[in-house]
């Protein structure tokens, strides 16, 4: 005998309230053991492989690639042999952190390493009490989470591809000579929805409820233009620049530096051997010695009570720009770390953005942000404020201008730099003392190692 449990989408932390399917990892049939991711999902936070605190055959999957799943919603089912101890619990409750399946997201603490995923052949019977039916479909051979995104924005469906890589790994050329090579269809006065690519039927047994997601939906192009949904990381952007704009009465303040003292003390600290030390991880410190002085810039503001929370250690984020939008990494107790440790988890945390790994948690919790936009080959910005934090200092591109130094005028290397506050949290005197000491100790590095 069997009994057949149901796992849904646990709770993903950090305020999500729900995921995109990604990736399947199971079909139905196979056989999983206990903690074995099953899905890959993508949150506005990140992407995350979702373990199964079941071991059993699975029996129904709900929800097609691309589909909104909400927190609470089934997954998958499956049917666990009766008195087996996979899965300890009460069938309707999938295992917590601390059971022996252990957390239920891989990479937040699960007890044992997944186990290899087995297959159940056509020979052998099915458990007692169910059907074990798979559906045909071979697992995807993609690795990078780019490539499948880059794949569903435009519609290719990536069964139908011959990976160009090792083992015959789809790799970004491939999808994106699969998308040259199709021409767009032409306008028409009376356009029709443009039907996904059909898939196989995750769950063909009759026992298989509909999915309770609403399927994703892919860019379209109407009279009016193309529509691009609002979703997932770009989403999650929008939402919180908005509320940022709604409630944060914010003003900025901008200052150019001759930032040439402070790249030849980089280039000095580099050739000394040891750690190399990155441009962002020297303003970053300058940043935490900055809000030393000026504590009450580490803050936010509790309107509920009407309280300002000044916050005893500095948890700083810094921009970074990737293919699946801008997100925010955090390095925590910046204020702790050298300026060689800053620059060793900032490379880090920004190798995890790229690749799309990095965990909620990495994500949230910032008290004040650095944003480089300089990288970008511009001057200045108005910074919008990364709420709920008081404050972000902006980093134009460093280029060589004209400067008056030592009273005579010279070519130097100048960086401008943009700061906004919310003005509920100070006036502009502490602003401006905050910029003014960020911009002493750009042009004059020795500035910070005396205030240290």
């Amino acid at each position: 005998m069997t009994v057949v449990r149901e796992f849904t989408l646990p709770d993903l932390g950090e305020g999500l309230t729900g995921a995109e399917i990604v990736r399947w990892l199971v079909q139905v049939g196979e056989v999983v053991a206990v903690d074995q991711p099953v899905v890959e999902v993508e949150t506005a936070k990140a992407m995350v492989d979702v373990p199964c605190p079941y071991g059993g055959v699975v029996t129904a999957r709900y929800g097609e690639e691309g589909a909104e799943v909400p927190v609470g919603a089934p997954l998958i089912t499956v049917a666990v042999p009766e008195g087996s101890d996979d899965g300890a619990g009460p069938p309707d409750r999938p295992a917590t952190a601390g059971e022996e399946s252990g957390n239920v997201l891989v990479g937040y603490g699960t007890a044992a390493p997944a186990a290899r995923r087995r297959r159940v052949q056509p020979s052998p019977r099915p458990p007692h009490g169910t059907t074990a039916v798979r559906n045909g479909a071979e697992p995807v051979p993609v690795i990078s989470p780019l490539v499948r995104r880059l794949a569903r924005e435009h519609g290719v469906d990536l069964r139908q591809l011959r990976g160009s890589g090792p083992e015959g790994l789809i790799l970004r050329a491939d999808v994106e000579r699969a998308v040259a090579a199709t021409a767009p269809a032409p306008a028409t006065a009376a356009p029709t929805a443009t039907a996904a690519p059909a898939r196989a039927a995750t769950a063909p047994t009759a026992a298989t409820a509909p999915a309770p997601a609403t399927a994703g939906r892919a860019a379209a192009t109407g009279p009016e233009g193309e529509r691009v949904p609002l979703r997932g990381v770009r989403g999650a952007v929008a939402d919180k620049l908005a509320r940022s704009r709604r409630e944060i009465p914010d003003a900025t303040c901008w200052v150019d530096a001759d930032a040439t003292e402070l790249l030849a003390t980089r280039a000095a600290m580099n050739a000394a051997g040891g750690p190399k030390v990155s441009l962002l991880a020297l303003l970053a410190r300058i940043c935490t010695a900055a809000l030393a002085r000026f504590p009450e810039l580490n803050a936010r503001v509790d309107m509920d009570s009407r309280d300002i929370i000044r916050l005893p250690d500095v948890h700083l984020g810094f921009a970074a720009q990737t293919d699946r939008g801008l997100v925010v990494p955090v390095v925590r107790d910046a204020h702790k770390r050298s300026t060689e440790e800053l620059s060793e988890e900032i490379a880090r945390l920004t190798e995890a953005a790229r690749t799309g790994t990095l965990a909620p948690a990495q994500l949230t919790g910032g008290t004040f942000t650095l944003n480089n936009y300089g990288v970008f080959g511009v001057d200045g910005s108005t910074p919008i404020i990364n709420h709920p934090e008081a404050a972000m200092l902006g980093v134009g591109r460093i280029a060589a201008k004209p400067w008056v130094h030592q009273g005579e005028l010279a070519v130097r290397q100048v960086v401008e730099l943009s700061f906004t506050f919310d003005h509920r949290v100070c006036d502009g005197g502490t602003a401006g003392g905050f910029l003014r000491h960020v911009a002493d100790c750009v042009e004059r590095p020795m500035v910070l190692l005396r205030r240290l």
